[in-house]
């Protein structure tokens, strides 16, 4: 391998720092190269308002005690059993809900019921809260009921001013923090 001359060197040197200043200078209106004459405006988004609202009509009907799930993001991390849907009396979805990602407890958790009639007409909504004893809340909002542990939760998402006698029910889980 040959050696360049110090003055092959310096030259090589000098021609680069002249290719790096050129192409990082501002251009001729002042502006850097690469970047746009004018600055825009940054982007704000809103943000998310929670879970979307319920479908004032099922697509397909479900048939009389049915309970479906919707699919979400933490439906994949959990495993929904002994889901019932209560028609009569105070009605409301029961059912118990485990963690399946990990071991680990549930520390905040939200689920939404949609109750629909036999013709699949949304009838009225409700909403399970559950916040683990010590976790930041606003107003000291803790749920008071059965507290969940490694094996998981029960729980009732209670129906609020339902326009009729519900058949069927979609549940939504719009919030879900474990350790």
């Amino acid at each position: 391998m040959r050696h360049l001359s110090r003055r092959a060197a310096a030259t090589l040197a000098t021609a680069a720092f002249l290719v790096l200043a050129v192409g990082c200078s501002a251009g001729p209106d002042g502006a850097a190269a690469g970047k746009p004459a004018g600055s825009a405006a940054p982007v704000a988004l809103p943000a998310p308002s929670g879970a979307p609202a319920p479908a004032a009509v099922l697509a397909a009907p479900a048939k009389a005690g049915e309970v479906r799930v919707e699919p979400g993001p933490f439906t994949d991390r959990v495993q929904l059993t002994a889901l019932t849907l209560t028609p009569a009396g105070k009605p409301g979805i029961s059912g118990h809900l485990a963690i399946t990602s990990d071991v680990s407890d549930v520390l905040s958790l939200d689920l939404r019921a949609a109750y629909y009639d036999a013709d699949g007409r949304l009838l009225g909504t409700g909403t399970f809260h559950y916040q683990e004893e010590g976790a930041d809340t606003p107003g000291g909002d803790h749920h008071l009921g059965p507290r969940a542990g490694h094996d998981g939760i029960d729980f009732t998402v209670p129906a609020d001013q339902l326009t009729g006698v519900p058949s069927s029910a979609v549940l939504s889980l719009p919030v879900l923090v474990n350790e």
